[in-house]
Order: C-alpha cells, then structure tokens, then sequence
C-alpha cells in the first residue's frame, strides 16, 4: 500500500502520523510511505525581492522543520519514509501528488469541528476530495486510534458505494491490523411511519408491527446477503448490525456506542462533488461525528 500523508506541523497531522505509525501489521509487510508538506506562496512582490534562489531555500527550510518533527515519531517506529514538499494551493497539490505516485491511500488530520460550515466549507479537505478519486482517511481533531486491531464500521446500503467500501476493507485488511473487528452496518427504513387516512381523514398506521420488521428484514438481507461471500471468502467474519432511521445519525450514534475505530463509506465520485459535500450521509458524519472516516469512492457508472 502506497499511503501519502499530507502534513503541516499542526496537531492534526501529528495524529495523522501517529496512527500511520502505530499500523505494526501494515508495516510488517511491503509498503511506502510518503511525507507531503505544501508551502503556501509569498506575496508576489515579497518573492521579486529576495530572489529565486533565496525564496527556494526559505521553502525547503520551513519544509524540513514540518519533516524534523515527523522523523522523531516515524524514526522510533524504524520506518523508511521519503519527503516532497511543493508550493502552492494545498489542496490542488496534494491530489496531484497522489496521481503522480498512485498512492494507495490519503491520510489526513482533520480539524474537529462539528458545523458542517466549519469542516466543509473552503477547507483543504474538501479540494482534495474533489480532486483526487484516491481513498482518503479524515482523522478528526480528537487522538487517532493508536492499537493496531481496530474496531472498524462498514457503512453499506446495497449501493455501488457500499459495494467499493466492502471491496476496499477486503482488499487492504492488513491496514486494519491483525484481529481487527469488523461490523457491517445497514440502515432500513422506519417503515412504522407510514401513515394512510381512514374515511374521517384522520392519519392510521398503514402497517402493522410484523409487517414493518418483515419489511425491515427483509430490506436488510437484499442488501447483506451479496456480500457475505466476499468476506467468507476473506477469511473475516463480520458483525452484521440492522439500524433503523436516518443513516447518518443512527451510524454515528452507534460508532459512539460501540467505540468504533474507524468507519468506512463509499461515497460519490467528483463528478457529483457538490451533492458528496452538502447531503452525502459521509460528509453528514464527518462533521457531526468524532470517529475517523475512510471514504472511498465508487467507480464511474458506465455511460
């Protein structure tokens, strides 16, 4: 697995680094891991006057104080890593560096606010998410995970979104330590809020209680019974969960309940960026939730 990680001294890359540091069974086996830093412009008129030459050395010179402090961490865990830095948008730079290397994987300290503006709206984040089809790790502002078993949520609604974050998990299970636990989590609909009006015009349950939780199974075996050869033939055996209401609220609330590491999610490709941002159930729980969140993106649907 070919992992960018993005950082800027702050503590959100620090918790990026460390849990990139504490991946034993990840780094066991073959893998490269890349230290991106991005300088942001000086003014231009700053830049005429102190000169080509010495503009590119206060670059790499501001670079290697984010890079010294990311050694001391990755250097006590013997980890090999390679260093680029660039100058200029942070956001445009980071995509264009996982294209240019087909990196595997971006992981990326996120700020820990909960507004959905806060997090959204104008932030690297999002130009990365927009750019690049690369699967992203946002680790919000809280400490990162640091064991190297993770409890990890698999967010799937019979979709072709589902579908990528199941492929995806199966694909790269080292990443998620040995012994990892894995929960495969499907939220049905509230079928008992259907309502139909008797003759007075007054709202009357259209279901009755057995046929809401049949529905509700049966809902929820369509969109798990495909995928339960894919992890037996993994070897891993999920904790299949049924949720009921609103994906993005009953997923984080249950990540919280049952301490989740990580949630993986599917999610829409840049084509629909804008819908990904502003109404995907991912970027709802990005911003309301607090447990990092691997979103991977689907393939294209063909045309």
């Amino acid at each position: 697995m070919k992992i960018l990680l993005p950082i800027d001294g702050s503590e959100y890359s620090r918790n990026a680094i460390e849990f990139v540091a504490s991946r034993a069974t990840l780094l066991g086996t073959a893998q490269s891991l890349e230290l991106l830093n991005i300088q942001v412009p000086l003014p231009a008129r700053a830049s005429r006057l102190v000169g080509r030459d010495a503009l590119d050395r206060y670059y790499e010179e501001e670079a290697d104080k984010v890079f010294a402090a990311a050694r001391k961490i990755l250097q006590q865990e013997h980890l090999t890593v390679t260093e680029t830095y660039a100058v200029g948008a942070p956001d445009e730079k980071i995509a264009a560096e996982a294209e240019k290397t087909k990196a595997d994987l971006i992981v990326m300290g996120s700020r820990g606010l909960s507004p959905l503006k806060g997090l959204i709206m104008g932030s690297v984040t999002t130009g990365v998410l927009a750019r690049t089809r690369c699967p992203i790790l946002l680790l919000r502002g809280k400490e990162a995970p640091r064991t190297d078993a993770l409890r990890v949520g698999i967010a799937i609604d019979g979709s072709r979104y589902g579908q990528a974050a199941v492929n995806h998990t199966i694909s790269n299970l080292p990443f998620f330590g040995k012994g990892a636990e894995f929960f495969l989590i499907n939220v049905v609909n509230d079928y008992a809020g259907a309502v139909m009006p008797d003759m007075a015009g007054m709202a009357l349950p259209a279901l009755s209680e057995s046929e809401v939780l049949e529905l509700q199974k049966k809902e929820f075996e369509e969109t798990v019974e495909p995928l339960r050869p894919l992890f037996e033939k993994a070897g891993v055996e999920p904790k299949e969960v049924c949720l009921v209401g609103n994906p993005s609220d009953e997923i984080a609330a249950y990540a919280k309940k049952n301490k989740l590491d990580l949630i993986v999610m599917g999610s829409h490709g840049y084509t629909r960026f804008k819908s990904a941002v502003m109404g995907s159930t991912a970027m709802h729980i990005a911003a309301e939730g607090n447990v990092p969140l691997l979103i991977v993106r689907a393939p294209e649907e063909e045309k």
